[in-house]
């Protein structure tokens, strides 16, 4: 398998997560909103208590750009800076966990991501 495409997009979500960081502290945001608010959209893994299917939509949902993009509009158009503070804690989130390798999942199991195993080496899992 070529890791090349597997690194850019890594890559591209670190510059993501450095980008969205820089402009929360434009905004007038402390820097370390993002980083405190990291963990809390990890709760959306409690889907795989019911089944890998269901968590892995349910991580999905929440690690797309999606709920970002949504939360940030509402927070332009209607001037909510609480909008705007979420959309770029979530932004951060979704974009420091894909330059991690933590990817949208497949229904199998939760290591089974668009980026790749996790916590597996590419090597071992296509050379058996």
């Amino acid at each position: 398998m070529d890791r090349l495409p597997v690194i850019v997009q890594r890559t591209e979500s670190l510059a993501v997560a450095a980008f969205v960081l820089m402009l929360g502290v434009q905004l007038g945001f402390a820097w370390w909103w993002p980083i405190v608010l990291f963990l809390a959209f990890d709760l959306s893994m409690v889907g795989y208590a019911r089944s890998p299917r269901v968590g892995a939509l349910v991580y999905d949902a929440v690690h797309s750009y999606h709920g970002p993009a949504l939360f940030g509009a509402i927070g332009i158009l209607a001037d909510l800076r609480w909008a705007l503070l979420l959309s770029l804690a979530w932004a951060f989130h979704v974009a420091g966990d894909r330059a991690l390798g933590y990817g949208l999942k497949f229904t199998d199991r939760f290591t089974h991501t668009h980026l790749g195993e996790i916590g597996h080496d590419s090597q071992a899992t296509t050379a058996g």
